[in-house]
């Protein structure tokens, strides 16, 4: 299931846990996903190697769920040398043929072979910006590009934004690839460009607070 298909019988797309606490809906029960929903997604991120793999993660997420990849992390940062982006930018066919034959990952020659480029890519990023932070916080939405309040409704009805849309084409535009606008916007999701975390979840709020004392790069 994704973050924007509530299961029946949700209401406003939030669920009382076992332990008494309101969440977004789309971590269930399940401890692995509720880790990861309070304690990492929505939070602010400034890592390069972060960033870098969280972009190529969700790339590899496209047709699947994002917890069939959560998962697979840590046999994706085995395949690909923790995600250091020279690393990746240096591998070649030997290292296409391991990763394609690695049962841990999933075995798409085509995002493999984009996620070698994306490093490329993102070694160009970070002549020309410094770091892939200052890249992606630049396109961090405006107060006036977000809604006045963050409902499941307003969620599940847009999967992309204008600023997703944007990044997506100067993207592409720079020879990325697996980054069209819903991949995009996941990402910005997941590493606190926005909080999207739905009213009335615990995480809400203390991610409100994160991005007022947040330093931006």
């Amino acid at each position: 299931m994704s973050e924007t298909e509530a299961p029946q019988g949700v209401i406003k797309g939030l669920i009382t846990g076992t332990d008494g606490l309101t969440r977004c809906f789309w971590p269930g029960q399940l401890p692995d996903y509720l880790r990861y929903h309070d304690e990492e997604w929505g939070r602010p991120v400034t890592d390069d190697i972060r960033l870098f793999e969280k972009i190529c993660l969700e790339g590899f997420q496209s047709g699947l769920s994002w917890l069939t990849i959560l998962r697979k992390r840590e046999s994706f940062r085995a395949a690909f040398a923790g995600f250091d982006i020279d690393a990746i930018a240096a591998f070649g066919d030997d290292d296409i043929a391991r990763c394609v034959a690695d049962a841990g990952i999933v075995r798409h020659r085509g995002k493999i072979v984009s996620t070698i480029n994306n490093a490329k890519r993102a070694q160009e990023l970070r002549a020309e910006f410094g770091t892939l932070a200052r890249y992606f916080w630049s396109y961090e939405p405006a107060p006036h590009e977000r809604p006045a309040t963050v409902t499941f409704a307003e969620i599940a009805a847009n999967p992309t934004t204008p600023v997703s849309v944007r990044i997506s084409k100067d993207l592409k535009k720079r020879g990325w690839t697996f980054v069209g606008p819903t991949t995009v916007y996941a990402f910005m999701q997941a590493m606190g460009l926005v909080n999207d975390h739905i009213e009335g979840c615990i995480c809400r709020q203390p991610i409100e607070d994160l991005r007022a004392r947040f330093v931006r790069p």
